[in-house]
C-alpha cells in the first residue's frame, strides 16, 4: 500500500478573473474546489492511475469534515487525525494575468496529534510506500521528517518531496526517491545550476550523500533521473499547452512510484511521471488517466522532444 502524508492539507478555492484590479470589486469567471496539499494531490493523481493509495495526516473543523468527504467522494482511503482546536485551511488561488495565492494557517497541533500520527505510521510495514512531501506547520517542527524515517527506515520505501534543509537532513536515512526541481536543487547548493551538467553533478551529489533516486524536475527542459545505479536518464516534455502550475510536480512524483511499482523499470517509471506531470499542468486540476497515458505514448514515440 502507498501512504501519503500530508500535515497542512487544505481546501483550495481556485478562482479565475478576467482582468484583476487590486482595491476593487472583481467578479469571477470560473471558480474550483480541490483538496489541496502536496500527499493529496499524489494520492489523487494515484487514483487517476487506479493505484490504491491511504491518506494520512492532520486535519480540524468543517473544512477538515469536506476533505475527507472530498476524497471519499474520489475513491481515496483516508485515515487522518483529527486536531481539536482550529480548521484546516482554506487556500484561495487567484488565476488572472498573473497567479496570486493566499493560503490559510491550519489547525493548532498539539504533540498528543503528532504521537498519534506516529503511531499509525508504526503499523506501516514491508511492502509499504511512504511519501512524505511539502512544508511542515510550525507546531510539528522541522525535524518531523527525520524522525519518520528513523522509525520506518529499515521496513518501508519512503520517498520524499521537499525543499532545502527538510530533504539534505534525511539524505543519510537513503530515501528512496527525492525529487527536487532545478531551482530547489541549486538552492542547496547556494548557486543557479545553468547547465544540464550542472544538474546532473548536483543530483549526484545528493545521491552520493544517500539519496537512493534523485529525479529532478525543469519544467520546460523536461527531468533527470539518476537512479541507483548511478545510470543518468535525460527525458524532454509533452507537447501540449500549460494551464496550472499546482500539483504538477506531485503528479510527477507519483507517477513515478506507480510506474517503478508497476514494472521495476527506471525508463517506464521516469516517462509515466513525466506524463502525469504533463497532464497536471495541461489540465484545471490534476490530470485524467486518459491524458496521462495519450502523453505517455508520446513520450514513448518521441522521446518527449
Amino acid at each position: 500500500m502507498i501512504y501519503t502524508v500530508t500535515f497542512n492539507p487544505a481546501l483550495d478555492y481556485v478562482i479565475a478573473v478576467d482582468h484583476f484590479a487590486q482595491g476593487k470589486v472583481n467578479r469571477t469567471v470560473k471558480e474550483d474546489i480541490f483538496c489541496g496539499g502536496k500527499g493529496i494531490n499524489v494520492s489523487v493523481l494515484l487514483a487517476n492511475l487506479g493505484v490504491e493509495s491511504t491518506a494520512l495526516g492532520f486535519v480540524a473543523g468543517f473544512t477538515g469534515k469536506e476533505i475527507e468527504r472530498g476524497l471519499k467522494a474520489f475513491g481515496i482511503s483516508s485515515d487522518f487525525i483529527h486536531v481539536k482546536s482550529g480548521m484546516s485551511r482554506i487556500n484561495v488561488k487567484l488565476k488572472s494575468e498573473e497567479e496570486t495565492e493566499i493560503n490559510g494557517m491550519g489547525p493548532d497541533i498539539r504533540p498528543e496529534d503528532v504521537e498519534a500520527l506516529f503511531e499509525k505510521l508504526n503499523r506501516l510495514g514491508s511492502g509499504d510506500v511512504l511519501v512524505l512531501s511539502g512544508s511542515i506547520p510550525a507546531a510539528v517542527g522541522n525535524d518531523i521528517y527525520r524522525r519518520i524515517m528513523e522509525q520506518l527506515k529499515d521496513r518501508v520505501c519512503i520517498a520524499v518531496d521537499a525543499e532545502r534543509d527538510l530533504l539534505t537532513e534525511v539524505l543519510p536515512l537513503k530515501p528512496f526517491l527525492i525529487k527536487p526541481n532545478n531551482h530547489e536543487l541549486g538552492q542547496i547548493f547556494g548557486k543557479e545550476l545553468k547547465t544540464e551538467k550542472e544538474i546532473i553533478d548536483g543530483a549526484m551529489s545528493l545521491k552520493d550523500r544517500g539519496a537512493v533516486n534523485v529525479l529532478v524536475s525543469m519544467a520546460k527542459d523536461g527531468a533527470i533521473l539518476v537512479d541507483e545505479n548511478g545510470k543518468v536518464h535525460r527525458l524532454g516534455v509533452c507537447r501540449g499547452t500549460v494551464k496550472n502550475s499546482v500539483g504538477a510536480g506531485d503528479s510527477m512524483v507519483a507517477g513515478f512510484l506507480a510506474g517503478y511499482l508497476k514494472t521495476g523499470d527506471y525508463d517506464y517509471a521516469l516517462r509515466l511521471g513525466t506524463a502525469s506531470g504533463g497532464a497536471t499542468a495541461f489540465s484545471d486540476g490534476m490530470g485524467s488517466r486518459k491524458m496521462i497515458m495519450e502523453l505517455f505514448a508520446q513520450l514513448t514515440e518521441n522521446g518527449g522532444k
